[in-house]
């Protein structure tokens, strides 16, 4: 059975890789700016299957795999900070507040009309925070590229207080436990024979 994962995320391929099943990535085309007054998971589920669809018709044959992930603080959406400068003011204004995580997943395959679509939600609560400890964090860490601005998986987690959600792995960006069944259901059970 022919794996894709429409994305281009080193941490979507780690987690994928968990699953311990072939697969191979390649990047999708997919517009990903926000739609006016958007909410954050709608956003979440239209770009996870933008991407899966994205590469459908040059792989009719093959189970592709969508995800998208968009933080949001009071349905305001927080995108990857992408500088120094936009994660020290993102941990700001995520300091003693809670963080939602909306992470969709999409799996398609245009030949067998398979077309499901999923959205996980996880919340972060983080600690108060000073200045200090947000520039010590973003130097040891540097999660520029991390929507939320922190990396859970590594020092991240000094961050919270609690974490709050069915699967972990949908903070880091792809939810394994809904991949998982999602998989069965289109005929791969990860620990069948």
């Amino acid at each position: 059975m022919d794996i894709i994962l429409a994305s281009t995320s080193p941490y979507r391929k780690q987690l994928l890789q968990r699953l311990q099943i072939p697969f191979r990535c390649l990047a999708p085309d997919a517009d990903e700016t926000p739609l006016p007054n958007e909410l954050p998971a709608a956003l979440a589920e239209r770009l996870a299957a933008a991407k899966a669809q994205s590469l459908s018709a040059t792989y009719p044959d093959a189970l592709i795999i969508g995800s998208d992930q968009v933080a949001s603080i009071d349905r305001h959406i927080m995108g990857k900070p992408g500088t120094h400068a936009a994660a020290a003011a993102q941990l700001r204004a995520s300091s003693g507040r809670e963080v939602r995580f909306h992470t969709a997943l999409a799996l398609r395959c245009a030949r067998r009309k398979l077309d499901w679509l999923h959205v996980e939600l996880y919340s972060a609560h983080f600690r108060s925070l000073s200045d200090e400890s947000i520039e010590n964090y973003l130097r040891a860490e540097q999660p520029y590229d991390c929507a939320g601005s922190f990396k859970c998986e590594g020092l991240g987690i000094a961050l919270f207080t609690r974490l709050q959600g069915n699967d972990p792995t949908s903070l880091q960006g792809l939810p394994l436990i809904a991949l998982t069944d999602l998989l069965a259901r289109a005929g791969l059970d990860i620990l069948g024979s």
